[in-house]
């Protein structure tokens, strides 16, 4: 069973790791734009992958200095081959993204901008041990931190019917959650990737079958969620970074699904718009403020060519802002 697998689970060959990891970079020519302005000072990237966008970002200009983070082991000894070139300019660490805080605590340079590319990596996707993927069979695992102890398996064999169904509502907005919720109750035990996929397959009508995208894609997107936590750390992930930013450094955030998106989009707003937290009888003295304003109001996508070049990116969404001085709004 998964749940008894620790970081064995995976052998990585971290000799080829880099042309696993090789992928085009999501939204590259956006992010560029985005920071052009800023020449030098440090930069955080948040979910590092294979060091893609972090690499652009450092041969872009010779003035910037990285620090960057993932919680995936393969994903951090990748990127720190891939960015070794680039010296003391570029530290990488095993983390979540929430914890920037212990990260940069002796660190007492401003930031100038950071980068999410939030969702599951392509590496994770296409390694068929990990568990990601309905294409391969596999154990239920779908840890991005092989340390961790809660996989796909205790989700899917112990959770009961009413808490199944509410993560495939929540985490994928599955129409026929309670249909496969209740499915995978009374299949039990499930121990691969394949049964799960066939078994949601079975569950969902005919005619949602029939479409392009395999029926099973939005459950393992949203167990995924669930063993990871991901919709819990982007809020205080963001909140964290912008009041790190220093006045006129940027974040930018690439989301893949609209649960990402939700909480991404409301962070911002809230702090472009200030939030006040007083009676609305009564006038403002909580001293709420706007603390960014947003690059572009609306979510940018990706142009057809960058889809066509790389269907993965098809999903995406572009969200940035830039900090604001005190009193600037």
């Amino acid at each position: 069973m998964a749940d008894s697998q620790g970081d064995s689970a995976v052998s990585m060959d971290f000799e080829n790791a880099p042309m696993l990891f090789e992928h085009q970079p999501v939204m590259l020519r956006e992010i560029l734009e985005a920071f052009q302005i800023l020449e030098d000072g440090l930069f955080f990237d948040a979910t590092i992958g294979g060091g893609g966008h972090a690499e652009a970002l450092l041969a872009a200009a010779p003035g910037r200095e990285l620090v960057g983070v993932d919680r995936d082991k393969a994903a951090v000894e990748v990127a720190s081959s891939r960015l070794k070139r680039f010296g003391d300019r570029v530290q990488v660490h095993h983390a979540r993204f929430d914890q920037i805080g212990a990260i940069l605590e002796n660190d007492d340079r401003p930031l100038n901008g950071a980068i999410f590319d939030l969702g599951v990596s392509s590496h994770q996707l296409d390694t068929p041990e990990r568990g990601f993927s309905h294409r391969f069979t596999s154990p239920l695992d779908m840890r991005m931190d092989l340390s961790d102890s809660l996989n796909a398996s205790t989700v899917v064999n112990n959770y009961d019917e009413d808490e199944l169904a509410r993560i495939l509502r929540d985490n994928s907005d599955e129409r026929f959650a309670r249909r496969i919720a209740r499915s995978i109750v009374a299949a039990r035990p499930i121990e691969s990737t394949t049964e799960l996929a066939e078994l949601v397959r079975s569950a969902v009508p005919a005619a949602t079958r029939r479409t392009g995208r395999h029926p099973a894609m939005r459950t393992f997107q949203a167990i995924r969620i669930a063993v990871n936590g991901e919709l819990d750390l982007i809020e205080p992930a963001i909140k964290q970074i912008i009041e790190r930013l220093r006045p006129g450094g940027r974040i930018v955030v690439l989301s893949y699904h609209s649960g990402e998106d939700r909480i991404v989009k409301q962070v911002f707003r809230e702090a472009a718009d200030g939030v006040c937290v007083c009676p609305s009888t009564l006038p403002c003295i909580c001293g709420s403020e706007s603390s960014v304003k947003l690059l572009r109001r609306k979510v940018v996508r990706p142009t057809p060519e960058e889809i066509e070049a790389n269907p993965r990116a098809g999903s995406a969404r572009f969200r940035a802002a830039e900090r604001l001085s005190l009193g600037e709004a």
